[in-house]
């Protein structure tokens, strides 16, 4: 196993082991506001902190850039760990038992290796650029699918950019006719790695962070998807603005959305 998949896998489980020790007793969880629509609990600190301590073990002089810390600048500017100890928090915070851990490591702005951790169902998706992507043990592939018919696609609102809710609304309505159904679940981190397994066969959504992004994004990629930007570009990391799936899906769903985008969503 690539070195930095084995601590990027042992900083999973242990945060996933925080996590469902506070799952059990979520009327002592503490919930704050970071803005609009944007909440943090002392349990995404303390994961955080958690997989921190396991990276600063191995690796003391790499840069952590986290959700909840910001950047952790080390003296090796090469190797970037990027890292949401919870993404779903709004799941989590209500019992909705759909939540992630998600760990990439980037090396001079490349993926290299990245974990997606769910502690409820133990199901680890995991990458390593070139060498395919896996759900524990076992390898992965998207689906084949050709067209948008039958296709059953994820997305996410984009509760923390109100401003795009026209445009959303708009190419929502004009992928929904196309495909069988549409599922939202809250952890973006977890629809591009259910991308990956075959379980959705695309998955769009808007103004997304890096930290949401980036594991899934090698981990679909690895197994045979495309993922984008709204214009099929690959400004995606940057933009917050994604779409996934086996590469004719997502070429069908950019050509949909390409029309409806007001200007924000070009770039």
């Amino acid at each position: 196993m690539h070195p930095m998949l084995t601590i990027a896998t042992r900083a999973a489980r242990a945060a996933g082991q925080t996590i469902m020790r506070a799952y059990t007793e979520l009327d002592k969880v503490e919930v704050d506001s970071k803005g609009l629509n944007d909440f943090v609990t002392s349990v995404d600190k303390e994961a955080e902190a958690t997989i921190t301590y396991q990276i600063r073990k191995s690796y003391p002089d790499h840069t952590i850039v986290g959700e909840e810390a910001g950047e952790n600048r080390g003296t090796n500017k090469d190797y970037v760990w990027i890292v949401d100890p919870l993404d779903g928090t709004n799941n989590f915070v209500r019992g909705i038992p759909h939540f992630a851990v998600s760990i990439a490591v980037q090396y001079k702005g490349k993926i290299e290796v990245a974990v997606i951790y769910d502690p409820v169902r133990e199901e680890l998706f995991s990458a390593v650029r070139g060498q395919g992507a896996k759900l524990n043990e076992f390898r992965l592939r998207v689906t084949g699918v050709n067209e948008l018919t039958n296709t059953v696609i994820g997305t996410g609102f984009p509760f923390k950019s109100r401003q795009h809710t026209e445009t959303y609304m708009n190419i929502l309505g004009e992928v929904f006719p196309v495909c069988a159904d549409i599922r939202r679940a809250g952890s973006a981190a977890l629809d591009l790695a259910y991308v990956a397994a075959g379980r959705l066969d695309g998955f769009f959504e808007i103004g997304l962070k890096p930290w949401d992004i980036a594991a899934g994004d090698l981990i679909c990629r690895e197994s045979g998807g495309t993922v984008t930007d709204f214009t099929g570009n690959h400004n995606y990391l940057a933009s917050g603005n994604v779409v996934a799936g086996s590469p004719k899906v997502t070429s069908e769903l950019v050509k949909i959305m390409r029309p409806l985008l007001n200007e924000g969503l070009k770039r």
